[in-house]
């Protein structure tokens, strides 16, 4: 019961040390590295991708090979291009 409680207690002082430098950047004239440090390192751990799991694991994941055999057995198409119906299509 315990480590649920220091886990959401950890969790919501960064969250209001965030806030606080945030806030003092915005409204404090005297702001300073520390505060832009403190917001920036906050917003950067926003951008970290915490739902990762291996390739191998993944629902869904696109095996190694299969775009390779994906693109050598594609064929090229050598149906013509639609006319377009602008002014330089041809001679009037």
């Amino acid at each position: 019961m315990a480590r649920p409680i220091v886990r959401w207690g950890v969790v919501l002082g960064l969250g209001a040390l965030w806030w606080w430098a945030v806030l003092r950047l915005a409204f404090v004239p005297g702001a300073g590295v520390l505060e832009g440090a403190v917001a920036a390192g906050g917003w950067g751990l926003s951008l970290l991708p915490v739902h990762c799991v291996p390739k191998a694991r993944a629902a869904g994941a696109v095996g190694a090979g299969r775009w390779r055999a994906a693109w050598r057995a594609a064929r090229v198409t050598t149906a013509s291009p639609l006319r377009r119906s602008d002014a330089g299509s041809g001679p009037s």
